[in-house]
């Protein structure tokens, strides 16, 4: 059986940045079709962010808790699995998605459930779960927002091994006695922290000298020592080589570069992401398979021609976080809304400036412990790209009552990178507990280039954390007296 139909928008992936287009495209009163395959909310709601911050919250309350006198001796007994497995399939519906259904059928779009692929310009076929195809046609434009996938490296008895992604890492319900954390980013050092504090015995392997090497070197030095304080081995400067897991329920075998083996009850693979645009059909409109897709500042894929075609989210590679992708949902929504009424793009809500070209204040927060948190570039993209800077660092638990206060020995470090011709902020970063809330200061700063003159009037309660902003510009002022090589890029350890 085979149907037509047409609507103003269609819509692959009906993630977090999918359910975006479709709002904002139907709040410009175009008619719009959303397409899922999978669960309607995708990776994030049930795989990534929600259920990964739902095993780690526990975790780091009774890390918090065990580092507050008084807190500390209440603290009587382990963390218990069980609870914290049924807390994480409250927040993700127990993989039930028909909320998330109900609000797409709410706004006034269209929910289509099959696969979907492009069938020539403009054009989109899906083939439902019944077998049945129906071809839409769409008046303005087509979004792909169809995210990504986990990238395994190819190594011998990898499919015999049957590893754990970031999908088992986040819906798995038994504890491995031990596990084995390939890869030292972000999903990485998260997942070594939730499955040490579950009870696992962890392990983690990382290819290179730390860990979060897109942030400031000393973040991942933190990260490093909580993570060993916690129980966890790290041993950097190794790759997996070969796998092995001769009985399907038994223990996996690891060969390393440096020719050690050992064995895990479980791996996990936390080496990367690949975009979910193999099987797209994206040959029809004349682009490669399997490819990340190039756009403009309003998420139109560049190489198609009449600008029908829009990326949103990882398919893009712009940033692959969750909120990234919303933020250049909302761009691209009221871009094709703007363009479908003939009207020019500063009459969208965000004005003239096509915000996804502000790729300089991108947040990304960790929630190890302790946290991690960062916007802008750090010191050395800055300095690579041509600034000249001057960087200032604080430790937060010798210069912040609030921090002292937040946990007995707190240890932590702020930085803030600025650009020494302009005195406004090209980057911040912090490293301890808590300072994930400290973030979207630091990304209004960044941001709005906030001058320095200006942050001064910027005052911080006593006494919380937040403190650290008035050290930090005491710090950058101390450093100008002192006539600190003025700096092109000194930095104060």
């Amino acid at each position: 059986m085979h149907e037509s139909e047409t609507y103003g928008v269609v819509v692959l992936g009906a993630g977090p940045v999918g359910e975006n287009v479709a709002d904002r495209a139907r709040a410009a009163g175009l008619t719009v079709a959303i397409v899922e395959r999978e669960l309607v909310g995708g990776e994030c709601s049930y795989w990534a962010c929600v259920p990964s911050k739902a095993l780690l919250r526990p975790v780091l309350a009774l890390s918090d808790a065990r580092q507050v006198a008084g807190a500390r001796q209440a603290v009587s007994s382990s963390i218990d699995a069980t609870e914290v497995f049924g807390r994480r399939n409250r927040y993700v519906g127990d993989w039930d998605d028909a909320g998330q259904a109900d609000w797409i059928n709410g706004i006034g779009a269209r929910l289509v459930r099959g696969h979907g692929r492009l069938a020539g310009p403009r054009r989109v076929a899906v083939t439902t779960p019944g077998g049945n195809v129906i071809t839409f046609t769409a008046r303005h434009a087509v979004v792909i927002c169809t995210g990504t996938r986990a990238a395994l490296p190819d190594l011998p008895g990898m499919a015999e091994a049957r590893p754990w992604t970031n999908r088992e890492a986040t819906d798995s319900s038994s504890v491995p006695g031990r596990l084995a954390v390939v890869g030292g980013g972000g999903v990485g050092a998260e997942m070594a922290t939730a499955w040490q504090g579950l009870g696992a015995a962890v392990t983690m392997l990382v290819r290179g000298s730390g860990l979060l090497p897109r942030m400031e070197s000393f973040v991942g030095e933190y990260v490093a020592r909580g993570l060993t304080h916690a129980g966890v081995e790290l041993r950097t400067g190794v790759s997996v080589v070969r796998l092995c897991r001769p009985v399907a329920d038994g223990p996996v075998r690891l060969e390393l570069t440096d020719g050690s083996e050992f064995e895990v009850d479980e791996v996990l693979f936390a080496t990367g992401r690949a975009p979910l645009t193999d099987d797209i059909g994206l040959e029809t409109v004349g682009l490669t398979p399997g490819d990340w897709l190039d756009v403009d500042d309003t998420c139109r894929v560049n190489a198609v021609s009449d600008g029908w075609l829009y990326a949103c989210g990882d398919a893009n590679h712009r940033a692959l976080l969750t909120h990234e992708g919303k933020y250049q949902a909302r761009i691209a929504g009221d871009a094709i809304g703007a363009r479908a009424a003939g009207k020019p793009l500063d009459t969208a809500p965000w004005g003239a400036h096509a915000a996804t070209a502000d790729q300089h204040a991108v947040p990304q927060v960790f929630f190890t412990d302790p946290e991690a948190a960062a916007v802008g570039l750090s010191a050395e993209q800055a300095q690579q790209s041509g600034h000249r800077v001057r960087v200032v660092d604080v430790e937060i638990g010798e210069a912040v009552m609030g921090a002292k206060l937040h946990a007995d020995g707190y240890t932590g470090r702020a930085r803030m990178v600025v650009d020494a011709d302009h005195e406004h902020l090209l980057g911040v970063t912090f490293v301890g507990p808590g300072v994930a809330e400290l973030l979207h200061s630091a990304t209004i700063a960044v941001a709005g280039r906030v001058p320095i003159s200006r942050l001064w009037h910027a005052v911080p309660c006593f006494p919380t954390i937040s403190e650290v902003w008035l050290r930090l510009l005491e710090a950058y002022r101390d450093a100008g007296q002192r006539g600190s090589q003025s700096t092109e890029s000194a930095v104060s350890q």
